[in-house]
């Protein structure tokens, strides 16, 4: 196999919770996922990531829960799908202090969120990470987070993102706007810490936020954590062009990754940025072993703690269908809803039945396992990243905390002898590890344009 030129990227998938992607595994004898609530769980899961020199941990997060499948939350419940959940933003300074490189990209649903507020929450995680931290932005898909913040429903798919624009243009006006460079002189002599000549004054008047106000903050090292997010829509692509640096996909093979990959870079392009501006990353589960036979062994045994009807609930939640409802080989009625709509999308494009749906899900999650030596491992993650033009991977956790051992153990020292991955980590905060281009969002993205601007009202007509 031909090298790639990429260095593959590496992210840990995973939730502050017992049941994440692959569920039921939390019932074998060897898996610590219901240690999720120790912090010791996270710092040596930190520890072990860095000695593989992953780029980042990615948490993932929910508000509300699965209970679309079966209309309520019995198997939610008895699997721990995701539920119960803590939150993730608490973890990242513990493991922080534990790790020099390792980079948190954290989920926060801004649906729920004030911007003004959630602003300097990534401001001081960027402190305490010395520029470490990313946000994955998501604006949610549950009715029942909905209802448990107070809301009738949902805001209609296309309106979220509409929504999320602003968000995002509230937010660059108070990290790269609000404080200029400089203005923090911590002067003990002079009695001035910061210039207030050089301290800007954030107006905003929009048609859902109004925010009038100084970033609490002082400038961080990133002042925009990297920006994370994983819409795969029309909609969601367009979001992405103008906001996102890293993007996650979860195809069900190489060729739709590939479609994927290629209509998001496209829609870089038109939105006056580089088709490289963003990193893609694909979900996967490995399982690997010292030889094929090992690892076939392995995944054998995970096979049988796996719950396959836990991922069809799961994937019920992503897709808004109650899959109950049908007949194992019977035609499921995928007209669009209000949930994801790239899932509805790909479920309806191959035809998914019930049946079909829990034979993908045989290790319990929606990614498909690669399962094998080192070197078979490694050969299809590089043909991922040669025929889907993808980064890198979002690594799901299988059984914890050994799935992340055996890839850093066997997987990492086989890429590295292919000269595919780092063999030391680069210095600098997040954003320059991943571009090396600085520590900033650079000039063509659309959030530099705010900067030493928030002095300037802006009012945007509501309708």
């Amino acid at each position: 196999m031909t090298k790639t030129k990429k260095s593959v990227l590496l992210n840990a998938f995973n939730m502050n919770c017992v049941g994440h992607i692959n569920h039921g595994l939390w019932t074998h004898p060897r898996d610590r996922s219901t240690d999720y609530r120790k912090l010791a769980y996270w710092t040596d899961l930190a520890r072990t990531l860095e000695r593989g020199l992953f780029d980042g941990l990615f948490l993932a997060d929910i508000v509300g829960v699965y209970d679309v499948y079966r209309r309520d939350v019995d198997v939610t419940l008895r699997e721990s799908i995701q539920l119960p959940v803590n939150d993730p933003t608490l973890l990242v300074p513990a493991m922080a202090a534990v790790t020099q490189h390792l980079g948190f990209g954290v989920t926060v649903n801004l649906t729920y969120e004030q911007p003004y507020l959630l602003a300097r929450r990534f401001s001081t995680l960027d402190h305490l990470t010395d520029g470490r931290i990313g946000w994955n932005i998501v604006t949610g898909y549950l009715d029942s987070a909905a209802r448990a913040m107070g809301l009738s429903e949902q805001l209609p798919h296309d309106e979220r993102y509409d929504r999320a624009d602003e968000y995002l243009d509230v937010l660059y006006k108070l990290w790269e706007g609000s404080w200029e460079e400089g203005a923090v002189l911590r002067d003990k002599a002079a009695r001035v810490f910061a210039d207030p000549a050089k301290l800007h004054r954030v107006r905003h008047a929009g048609r859902y936020y109004d925010v009038d106000g100084y970033h609490l903050a002082e400038p961080s090292p990133q002042r925009t954590p990297v920006l994370f997010q994983a819409g795969s829509s029309g909609r969601g692509q367009r979001f992405a062009a103008r906001h996102a640096e890293c993007v996650f996909i979860s195809p069900p093979n190489r060729q739709v990754g590939r479609e994927t990959v290629r209509a998001l870079r496209e829609q870089l392009v038109r939105a006056g940025r580089r088709p490289d501006d963003v990193k893609v990353f694909v979900g996967a589960a490995v399982v690997a072993g010292a030889t094929e036979h090992e690892a076939r062994e392995k995944y054998a045994d995970y096979r049988q703690y796996a719950s396959r009807e836990a991922g069809l609930a799961h994937f019920a939640a992503s897709t808004g269908i109650d899959y109950a409802q049908y007949d194992l080989d019977a035609p499921v009625d995928y007209t669009p809803g209000n949930a994801i709509e790239s899932a509805t999308r790909t479920a309806k494009q191959h035809g998914w039945t019930r049946r079909t749906l829990l034979e993908m899900f045989e290790l319990g999650g929606r990614y498909p396992a690669i399962v094998g030596s080192a070197a078979q491992v490694a050969d299809e993650l590089q043909a991922w990243i040669d025929e889907a033009d993808v980064d890198g991977f979002n690594l799901s956790r299988t059984v914890v905390p050994e799935s992340y051992e055996d890839f850093v153990d066997l997987i990492v020292p086989e890429l590295q002898d292919r000269g595919l991955y780092k063999t030391a980590y680069a210095p600098g905060t997040l954003r320059q590890k991943l571009f090396g281009e600085g520590d900033t969002l650079p000039s063509r993205h659309a959030g530099a344009s705010f900067r030493q601007a928030a002095e300037v009202p802006v009012v945007q007509e509501r309708t």
